[in-house]
């Protein structure tokens, strides 16, 4: 039993003793019950928050007027809720109004039979009011009750269905599935922050192209990742790209994916986005400065989903970058090098192996590379500067922009293996024809 349970089940015995119900609740009793650790153990109780914070030295109450509070407990933290009902929804995404009620109506208020099952821990038993059990050995997401009205309630339980049926490796019940396409253009009604933690959720988990399949059946990516949807049917050269359009080439990429993180999942998801408008028809298809034009798409893409400026930062440099790959072998050491030397190569080189098994298959450019990463010390792919502004300036050069371009010339030589110590350095930079002091 990890630590983090024990606590949990610390906070059920402190509630019960003084005479309240108390059991786990949602996704980590779904997890319990599929055999995997729960990241969180929920608490669902008929104690109100002001019941709650007398029993509990440290609370929070961040949603008290929705029956919802924070424990802090042995260096963890654990949402405590009380039995509610929702009185109704205006927006899309808040109740109007709650009242605290008994656990089986807190049940049947709540999203997918899968996170509506309730666990007495003291008892070892299952409360189950909406057949969430049977859902789970039937690997099924079904909404509890009418799914209109839950995603009516509040529209992104829509794509916490595909997450929860990626990540479980699950099938969407066919009534929940056609209410989501039927009410996928009110996906708009959530802000951009929530819909894109739902789909990093889903591109980080163990399978990102059963994400984006049942993202597309589910009518919903048309309308968080149009630029996504646009490579459907966008052909592509057959000696480079058998396995067909641009939207088919992703998908087969993202299947060499596991567990992926941020910035290799939507490097992969958004490397090609640029093609559709770059398409040409010439000697051979083709999609010149696609790398440059999806680089711009997948900044504004993130911009949009309010993605963080360092995530976003990252998955532009990779987008960009994809093509370089294909000239390692024709480069000279110092670019090389300095191609290398980049914050995101080590990423970027695993979304260039992954583009060429979902393409033509040939990954000589990830071995050579994979070569030189071992051939190449740290030092040599990124020396340390053998002279700064003033050691040049100290040999009589007048300051300047002229400087600069010096120490650039002087890191290419390092580069190439030319200069190796700083001695070695001071006597190619007397040479230097630069303007001197007057």
């Amino acid at each position: 039993m990890t630590e983090k349970k024990q606590v949990a089940i610390e906070i059920v015995k402190t509630l019960r003793a003084k005479g309240y119900e108390a059991y786990f609740v949602g996704g980590c009793v779904r997890d319990l019950l599929l055999g995997k650790k729960p990241k969180d153990f929920d608490i669902a109780t008929n104690a109100v928050p002001e019941d709650i914070a007398k029993l509990f030295s440290r609370t929070v109450p961040v949603g008290a007027k929705f029956g919802v509070m924070i424990v802090l407990l042995k260096e963890h933290s654990f949402e405590v809720a009380t039995f509610r009902a929702d009185k109704g929804y205006q927006d899309g995404r808040h109740p109007t109004g709650v009242r605290f009620t008994n656990a089986k109506e807190d049940a049947l208020r709540r999203d997918f039979t899968v996170n509506g099952l309730f666990y007495d821990p003291l008892k070892r038993e299952v409360m189950d009011w909406v057949e969430g059990k049977k859902d789970l050995k039937k690997k099924i997401i079904r909404a509890i009750g009418d799914p209109k009205k839950r995603f009516t309630e509040d529209a992104l339980r829509m794509l916490r269905a595909v997450r929860f049926a990626s990540v479980l490796g699950f099938k969407i019940e066919s009534k929940t599935l056609a209410a989501i396409q039927k009410l996928s253009k009110t996906i708009h009604k959530v802000s951009n922050e929530r819909v894109r933690d739902e789909l990093v959720k889903m591109f980080t988990g163990s399978d990102p192209a059963l994400s984006l399949t049942l993202l597309d059946k589910s009518k919903l990516l048309k309308e968080v990742l149009p630029e996504v949807e646009c490579m459907k049917g966008v052909q592509q050269p057959r000696k480079f790209h058998p396995e067909g359009d641009v939207y088919v080439h992703t998908k087969l990429l993202l299947k060499h994916l596991k567990n992926p993180s941020v910035i290799l999942a939507f490097g992969c998801l958004l490397h090609d986005v640029g093609k559709p408008p770059t398409f040409k028809r010439a000697d051979r298809i083709r999609f010149n400065g696609h790398d440059r034009v999806g680089a711009k798409m997948t900044e504004k893409i993130l911009e949009r989903l309010r993605f963080p400026n360092d995530w976003k930062d990252k998955v532009v440099a990779c987008v960009d970058a994809h093509m370089r790959f294909k000239d390692v072998k024709q480069m000279r050491e110092s670019t090389l090098k300095k191609f290398m030397q980049r914050e995101t190569f080590e990423t970027e080189l695993e979304q260039h192996r992954v583009d060429c098994l979902a393409s033509h298959g040939d990954i000589s450019n990830w071995r050579f590379l994979k070569k030189k990463l071992k051939t190449f010390s740290q030092e040599e792919i990124k020396p340390k500067p053998l002279l700064n502004g003033h050691d040049i300036m100290a040999l009589g050069h007048a300051s300047g922009p002229v400087i600069g371009q010096a120490l650039k010339l002087l890191e290419e030589e390092q580069l190439e293996g030319r200069i190796r110590t700083r001695e070695e350095a001071l006597a190619w930079a007397q040479k230097l024809p630069l303007p001197t002091k007057s």
